[in-house]
């Protein structure tokens, strides 16, 4: 198993914690309150600063009932700790309620999933191969 090297940058920061056995994100958590207005984004910071291995990244997601009960998700949808990155891991966190919500210190605000990467070549060519689906774009799978 992989592992990855936290330094704390705050006195009230906490490591990643996963909630169960089969969680497969780790619980970042904020070190301070915050007041997040309607449609507006906030840094919410970790107090964390991380090492990811080379050939991984940390990808930190929403945590659902963040999301779904009080309309609080990171507002790039997924952000990338890269591998080095050695700066303060903070969350972009924004509400898409339409009412003020606070964020408390101590409180979860993401998950961080740390996935292993492929990293691959581009070839510029002047023809790709046919597919079935072919330049099918938006939506284009799931027609009847």
């Amino acid at each position: 198993m992989p592992t990855v090297a936290i330094k704390k940058l705050h006195e009230n920061a906490v490591v990643p914690t996963y909630g169960s056995e089969f969680s497969a994100g780790a619980d970042l958590y904020a070190v301070e309150e915050c007041v997040i207005p309607p449609s507006e984004t906030r840094l919410i910071h970790t107090g964390l600063a991380m090492e990811i291995p080379v050939g991984y990244a940390g990808l930190i997601y929403a945590r659902s009932g963040l999301a779904s009960k009080r309309g609080l998700a990171p507002a790039n949808k997924v952000g990338v700790v890269d591998a080095d990155y050695r700066g303060e891991v903070m969350v972009a966190l924004h509400n898409h309620s339409k009412v003020e919500q606070s964020v408390f210190a101590g409180e979860r605000v993401a998950q961080l999933v740390v996935a292993p990467l492929l990293k691959v070549e581009f070839d510029e060519v002047e023809v790709l191969s046919d597919t079935v689906r072919g330049e099918g774009g938006f939506g284009s799978t799931g027609r009847k």
